[in-house]
């Protein structure tokens, strides 16, 4: 009898144990909530070149007024360093910078995130030449600045650049005036900001300054309008143009590419979920942001614009 009720206790506590086991391999482990931003909440970290913060900060301001969830913070930077953080920091998920990623970045994400970010243009900038209120040389040309860059027109009017390495001014200044040549630094001049290039071309009759459109062209912006007491925007020649040959950085100027000192205003966007990047991208891409950069007098690169000829017959009124 007591071998029995030894062979009973036995079962029953394998019985109890396995019971046990089973219940706790059943249950679930507790997952971790992951708390994503969305497209209208959230933090996210952008870096933008320095040449459009006067645009993008207003970009910023009423993308936050109308979603008070969100908060963008927004590190202003030459190019080159903005182009540094979509790839090495992880934090920043966003820069707006002059140009789309190249195909060797483009292999790179490809190969290390698994996907290649978007990016697209979304506004048209002009790159302006501006001089000291005082100075009457107020015509250039393309061949002119060139020759000036390469120090063939002498060294008494100094190039004020936000920069002599890794802004976009200084490499637009390369690639699309210099084609590909090196300037002369015996007449180039570095200073830290776009602000900076206003400033010392406004104390410097000799000066000649070159800053992006929306630092400069805002004829609506009381600080704006209060520096050009100081300086002038320089009027530059349309090759391509059969009237008006000497043309300045404005809006229509810009849309017609009249105007030849022009480039694109690019996103690039590392963000493989729908979150806040791409709420703030499509803030910029759509009619919003589109009609703040028209704001800016900077040209539209999504919204439609063409040119028609229109004949106007007026009866008079008697």
């Amino acid at each position: 009898m007591t071998v029995t009720i030894s062979k009973l206790a036995a079962i029953a506590w394998c019985v109890l144990l396995c019971i046990i086991l089973s219940a706790q391999g059943c249950r679930q482990p507790k997952k971790s909530k992951v708390l994503l931003d969305t497209p209208i909440s959230g933090k996210i970290n952008i870096s933008v070149d320095e040449s459009f913060k006067p645009v993008i900060d207003e970009e910023v301001k009423v993308f936050e007024s109308a979603y008070p969830n969100t908060t963008i913070n927004v590190q202003y930077k030459p190019e080159a360093e903005c182009l540094k953080d979509i790839l090495n920091d992880s934090a920043t998920r966003l820069v707006i910078v002059t140009r789309g990623l190249s195909s060797k970045e483009e292999q790179y994400f490809a190969d290390t995130l698994g996907y290649v970010p978007q990016y697209d243009r979304i506004a048209t900038d002009a790159v302006a030449v501006v001089v000291n209120a005082n100075n009457t040389d107020t015509f250039f040309s393309v061949k002119r600045l060139q020759e000036q860059l390469a120090g063939k027109l002498g060294k008494r009017q100094q190039v004020i650049f936000d920069g002599l390495s890794a802004t976009s001014t200084v490499r637009f200044a390369i690639d699309s005036i210099l084609k590909g040549k090196v300037f002369d630094t015996g007449v180039v001049k570095a200073v830290r900001s776009s602000q900076e290039v206003l400033n010392y071309v406004a104390s410097d009759v000799n000066a000649i300054g070159l800053v992006g459109i929306s630092w400069i062209g805002n004829p609506e912006d009381t600080a704006q309008l209060n520096l050009l007491k100081k300086v002038k925007i320089a009027y530059v020649r349309c090759d391509q143009c059969e009237d008006s040959p000497y043309v300045k950085p404005n809006q229509m100027g810009i849309l017609t590419k009249r105007y030849p000192l022009i480039r694109g205003l690019y996103y690039v966007l590392k963000e493989n979920h729908n979150g806040l990047g791409m709420g703030f991208v499509n803030f910029m891409r759509f009619e919003r942001g589109q009609l703040i950069f028209k704001r800016a007098y900077l040209g539209s690169s999504k919204i439609g614009f063409g040119i028609r000829s229109v004949k106007i017959n007026e009866k008079l009124v008697k």
